[in-house]
């Protein structure tokens, strides 16, 4: 039974990243699944139910990633700003977008329950990458001038940008924009 609730999350979020929130359906699961919709409302009785539990494995996800994970804290902080980035680019396929930026995009569409928890995803998102730069800051790779919340800003941007254009093109762009984050890591 656990394991359907895992399929129907699993296949939840890949429709997520393919068409948006708002554009997937308990048919389009029911279908890709073989399950009835009985059987999806079972688990999730409203979409939103589906949408919370979605939101709360991003914010998992996030929060594995900044509580001092042992395999992340000895890393250097150039080497966490990389692996943040790899293990989110290696869940998507060339033509998937990030799951947290296609919830950004339907987010006036979302329940007001589930525009809070997108909030504080994208707020989290941002705060583990502001902080990784803080920590390039402090052993000068970057300048003490730099605004670092607004570099955040802009490679977050960036990184949601480049699985559009992935999208678009069909053109794997990922090791370029990596390339693009370590040099702007350097001083």
């Amino acid at each position: 039974m656990e394991n359907r609730k895992v399929q129907i999350i699993d296949l939840a979020m890949q429709l997520i990243q393919q068409k948006g929130y708002v554009a997937f359906s308990y048919d389009d699961i029911s279908k890709q699944l073989g399950v009835t919709k009985a059987s999806i409302h079972y688990h999730f009785e409203k979409k939103e139910d589906l949408g919370a539990a979605i939101t709360d494995r991003i914010m998992q996800r996030l929060d594995r990633f900044s509580n001092s994970n042992a395999s992340i804290a000895s890393l250097s902080p150039k080497e966490k700003l990389e692996k943040f980035f790899t293990d989110r680019m290696e869940r998507f396929s060339c033509y998937d977008i990030c799951p947290i930026s296609s919830l950004q995009t339907d987010f006036e569409s979302l329940p007001e329950a589930m525009q809070k928890k997108v909030k504080e995803i994208s707020e989290k998102e941002l705060l583990i990458i502001t902080n990784i730069l803080r920590e390039i800051q402090e052993q000068g790779d970057l300048q003490s001038s730099d605004d670092v919340e607004s570099l955040a800003l802009m490679i977050l941007a960036a990184s949601k940008g480049v699985l559009q254009y992935q999208r678009v093109l069909g053109k794997d762009f990922f090791a370029d924009f990596m390339k693009q984050v370590s040099n702007l890591t350097v001083k």
